[in-house]
């Protein structure tokens, strides 16, 4: 008899990369013979809470698993109701996204209910234990959470080492992300430069994803203005940034940065939210991934990468450099300006086809069935 599991976590229509993940994740599941339901957020933030511009995607609802957006974020009557309704389901495994200490009372109250049925287990993947943006609550939320799992499963040491420390003696053990391959097959760069708009010579750099101050866009800028008088009259004398995703906060403050440093001439910027279908398009008209971030646990950008098999350029800051092999899957740098423009100017006197045969020895160990096993391993039922 197949076991049932269900993901309590963002889907669709919420977008983004927690609802593309666990979309993925029920299908992982389902290709290791388990019925599958996503159980999601019928509200998830409220809308002053809510940096972008929508929660909400307008593209097509995935059509291999059910969900079920019930779950209000700050309403307790929907958390006893969903808990109530998973109580009387019966899951094997419950397997639940831990994000953010503002979800804690509403998916702790959902979860603490439905393991009174004494026979679902509960999972966490969690992302992050504490958060890159401290708020009053987050250590209180959390803990709260975490008294309603039965074991945890993160994918970085820095969250493992939180984790430890929020709950000591809690199960838990690290996993690698799995590779984000639901985005479609690689194209030719010169058709997704096409598709962009983008000459096929240029250099061209990616900065990909939700920017916000910890994700160092203004560190890379003040690279970019170190770079410029060094690469005029070179090869890469053109080379170009660009920005692909949406501002989580006041885009102002980039603008005049841009202007003050003089280098809008070195950008592309595509700062609106990148839909599912359009992700491969940047991805493979770029040359490499940079990622400069000021702290991290770990990133969805790096599978992302590691999927398209662009190198990267990653700081020394949290897991990244754990994902990205020095001198192999890319390069690691420091989260200052000269050491990421050292670090371009490097990428680029190896070239590209230095790291393809390591990005592709090293992304063999980025699976789903690992996830799933290692969720499966944590939670054993009779």
């Amino acid at each position: 008899m197949s076991k049932n599991v269900v993901i309590l976590g963002p889907a669709h229509p919420l977008r983004g990369g927690l609802a593309t993940f666990d979309e993925r994740l029920a299908k992982a599941f389902q290709d290791q013979s388990y019925g599958a339901t996503i159980y999601s957020f019928s509200l998830q933030y409220p809308g002053f809470m809510f940096p972008g511009t929508t929660q909400y995607s307008d593209e097509p609802a995935p059509t291999h698993v059910k969900i079920v957006s019930k779950i209000n974020s700050v309403n307790p009557l929907t958390w006893l109701t969903v808990g109530r309704e998973l109580k009387a389901l019966k899951p094997d495994i419950i397997v639940v996204r831990y994000w953010l200490p503002l979800m804690g009372p509403a998916l702790g109250s959902i979860l603490r209910i439905a393991r009174k049925n004494g026979h679902t287990r509960v999972v966490a993947i969690t992302d992050n234990i504490l958060p890159h943006e401290k708020r009053p609550g987050d250590k209180p939320f959390t803990r709260y959470f975490l008294g309603s799992v039965d074991a945890c499963v993160a994918m970085s040491e820095k969250v493992l080492q939180d984790l430890q420390m929020m709950a000591p003696g809690m199960p838990a053990r690290r996993v690698l992300h799995p590779l984000y391959d639901n985005f479609g097959e690689s194209i030719s760069r010169a058709e997704a430069r096409r598709r962009l708009g983008i000459p096929d010579e240029q250099p061209v750099m990616l900065f990909f994803g939700f920017i916000r101050k910890y994700k160092g866009l203004d560190i890379l800028f003040n690279a970019l203005r170190l770079l410029k008088q060094r690469i005029a009259g070179t090869p890469l004398q053109d080379l170009k940034l660009m920005v692909a995703g949406e501002f989580y906060e006041e885009e102002k403050g980039y603008q005049q940065q841009i202007d003050e440093a003089g280098i809008r001439d070195m950008l592309i910027l595509k700062t609106g939210f990148i839909p599912n279908n359009e992700v491969r398009d940047y991805f493979c008209a770029s040359d490499l991934v940079v990622q400069p971030y000021r702290n991290a646990t770990q990133s969805g950008v790096t599978p992302l990468a590691y999927h398209f098999e662009k190198p990267m350029i990653v700081t020394n800051v949290g897991a990244l450099p754990d994902y990205v092999p020095h001198e192999k899957a890319g390069l690691v740098a420091g989260p200052e300006p000269a050491s990421l423009a050292a670090a371009i100017e490097r990428y680029f006197e190896l070239g590209e086809q230095y790291f393809i045969p390591h990005l592709r020895e090293e992304k063999k160990k980025y699976s789903w069935e690992a996830l799933v096993n290692a969720l499966v391993e944590s939670a054993p039922t009779e």
